[in-house]
């Protein structure tokens, strides 16, 4: 009987379909997966440790930087950790505003994974469609806070301001609109026999195997899991919105697929609601001791300006404890683990990121594949690699 060898290849740091500085080292037996071994950290920039330097105020924008397709999510999460620390709660509008904005953030982050994904497979249309819509998003949030991808929006109390002029009439289109165009995703791939070949039954994962591993988000739903942290944990009156919690059967890259589209219709439902029931109020609590004085106020006032300057120099004390918040990221679950030693900085500031813990069953998923299935496989986990190395 005739002896083989297996060989071993690189796929990435560079290939385009590792979407992002992703090695991956795969053992094959010709073209069939044997093993395959991430390799991850060559984006590391040691951001927690970095934070513990900085307020927690000026740990904000850090944030922005981890899944940088989300970043409203990521500004929601770690404000939430450092509320539960203060004890605080934001107002009613400021929630709401937090609500619809994330639930934006999770269509923009679906639709550049659809078009990436599809791309990666051979589709080209898709991301052409898929880009147009989330540049609507991008434009919304300029409107809001001047920037597409690091907001940097959301305050420790509430928000940096209140929602400007037009962006409710804009919203209500995008939402009228939005549903037409993800039929038309649908009428691409959906039911398109190469589309179907492709991601059928490829890197499936049972819903025992994917708990196992700590999954969460549309990778976990995927495998028939119901279980999201809007409805498990709500946060941010998420119990006062209806939306159905959409899940696979078979846990496969198909199933991923289809879960995410859903995931985006209940989304554009959620931000309706939203604006239907938008409270009215303030925007931040009223809290001198954290929050930032009004800007028009810091302009006349000598004292309202020292007192601003504070704040923005020193930071502010937050009690001795330490506490994890988490939210349903558009990845999964995404946590902030924060220890105070009662002065103005974290004295550790730990992320609990879902992308490095999803990426860790990409083993389990690709052996005994095909080295094209590898590349279908990393793209339905929906990784962004500067929250992997973090």
């Amino acid at each position: 009987m005739a002896k083989t060898e297996t060989m071993i290849i690189n796929m990435g740091p560079q290939h385009p379909s590792t979407h992002g500085v992703l090695r991956v080292v795969l053992e094959l037996d010709g073209e069939v997966v044997v093993k395959a071994t991430p390799d991850i950290g060559f984006l590391h920039r040691g951001l927690e440790k970095l934070a513990e330097s900085k307020t927690y105020h000026q740990c904000i924008p850090l944030t922005d930087r981890l899944d940088y397709v989300a970043g409203m999510s990521n500004n929601l999460a770690y404000v939430l950790a450092v509320e539960k620390l203060l004890g605080m709660e934001a107002p009613p509008r400021a929630q709401a505003i937090r609500v619809l904005l994330c639930e934006l953030q999770r269509i923009a982050s679906h639709l550049l994974w659809l078009g990436t994904h599809a791309h990666d497979i051979g589709a080209m249309t898709p991301f052409f469609y898929a880009l147009r819509e989330r540049d609507e998003i991008l434009f919304m949030f300029e409107m809001v806070c001047g920037s597409r991808l690091t907001p940097s929006y959301f305050r420790v109390g509430g928000l940096a301001q209140d929602l400007p002029d037009g962006f409710e009439a804009k919203c209500r289109e995008f939402t009228r609109t939005f549903p037409a165009r993800v039929d038309e995703y649908e009428t691409l791939l959906t039911q398109n026999k190469i589309w179907m070949r492709r991601t059928q039954g490829v890197g499936a994962i049972s819903a025992e195997e994917a708990i196992n591993w700590g999954l969460s988000g549309p990778i976990l739903r995927a495998s028939n899991t119901n279980w999201d942290l809007r409805k498990v944990v709500p946060y941010c009156g998420y119990e006062s919105y209806e939306f159905i919690v959409p899940t696979g059967k078979n846990g496969d890259v198909y199933d991923r697929y289809l879960v995410r589209l859903m995931e985006m219709r209940q989304s554009n439902e959620i931000v309706r609601q939203g604006l239907d029931k938008m409270p009215g109020g303030a925007v931040i609590a009223d809290d001198p001791r954290v929050v930032f004085p009004p800007k028009p106020k810091v302009q006349e006032s000598i004292e309202v300006l020292i007192h601003h300057f504070h704040i923005a120099s020193e930071g502010f004390p937050v009690p001795q404890g330490e506490v994890y918040a988490s939210i349903e990221s558009p990845k999964g679950e995404l946590g902030f683990y924060l220890i105070s030693d009662g002065s103005n900085k974290p004295w550790r500031f730990r992320v609990r990121p879902p992308s490095f813990i999803n990426l860790s069953a990409l083993s389990t998923m690709v052996q005994g594949r095909l080295i094209a299935d590898v590349v279908a496989i990393i793209g339905s986990i929906d990784i962004v690699l500067a929250e992997v190395d973090r």
